[in-house]
């Protein structure tokens, strides 16, 4: 069975829109693990655009008190606090999630669109992945379907890979003719992952449309899924776009 993990960025984002607690983030999440989610992803940045430290610290308290279901936060390891935000590991190595998937973005970047170049920063993420692990937090590196830094995932101490999905996605919009060597070369990272010993997870940009191919990767163990799910949800509304995702994950 392959897992979905809520993102609930975009319900931070509208909520951060206006003064107050509206869209109630924590509210959502714990609607999206009634209606068969079986995780949260939160991805939290120094300038706070969406989720907020007490949003994670809420959402941790949520999820731990849910048999079976995972917490997952995102980010840069190397952001330096900001604020009331304190910098990824010091709110990881709080809030104690299920898992940290670990992302090469900066700060001013409207999303993340690229893996780890792990040949440039793997000697500084092994002290950063120890750290983690030696808490029991599982660590996912954000990568790019290339089996030398694949390689290195596995060297640096990763437990699991999130693959990117973003060209991916890019090329089924536009019917690209290179939509077929992307998606092997995704499946071949994938089987490289497995034959390494790492899980493998997969986000960005993956919806309704572009998901029936995609679970078909070899080994996908999750998917988180924020945007499209939350556009999804403002039209069918968001019980009904979990079970849409869950149904689309299991190839019904």
């Amino acid at each position: 069975m392959i897992a979905l993990s809520v993102n609930l960025n975009k319900i931070a984002l509208i909520r951060n829109s206006r003064e107050g607690n509206f869209p109630h983030v924590t509210t959502h999440g714990r609607s999206c693990l009634d209606a068969g989610a079986q995780g949260l992803t939160v991805h939290p940045r120094p300038d706070q655009r969406h989720i907020r430290p007490g949003d994670v610290r809420d959402l941790a308290t949520l999820c731990a008190n849910r048999e079976g279901i995972e917490f997952n936060v995102e980010g840069n390891p190397f952001a330096a606090p900001a604020g009331d935000y304190p910098g990824l590991m010091s709110l990881v190595l709080e809030t104690n999630p299920d898992q940290c998937t670990l992302v090469p973005d900066s700060n001013d970047q409207l999303t993340s669109d690229h893996g780890f170049d792990l040949k440039r920063d793997g000697d500084r993420l092994v002290p950063l992945i120890d750290q983690l692990k030696h808490a029991g937090i599982r660590v996912s590196l954000f990568m790019d379907p290339d089996l030398d830094q694949i390689s290195l995932a596995k060297e640096v101490g990763a437990d699991r890979i999130e693959l990117y999905t973003g060209p991916y996605a890019e090329a089924v919009v536009k019917q690209s003719k290179e939509l077929n060597t992307i998606f092997s070369a995704h499946c071949a990272a994938a089987e490289h992952a497995h034959q390494l010993g790492l899980g493998i997870n997969a986000g960005h940009d993956l919806n309704l449309v572009n998901l029936p191919r995609y679970r078909t990767l070899p080994g996908l163990q999750e998917v988180s899924i924020g945007h499209a799910f939350t556009v999804d949800a403002i039209g069918m509304g968001l019980e009904n776009a979990v079970g849409a995702y869950l149904n689309c994950l299991a190839g019904n």
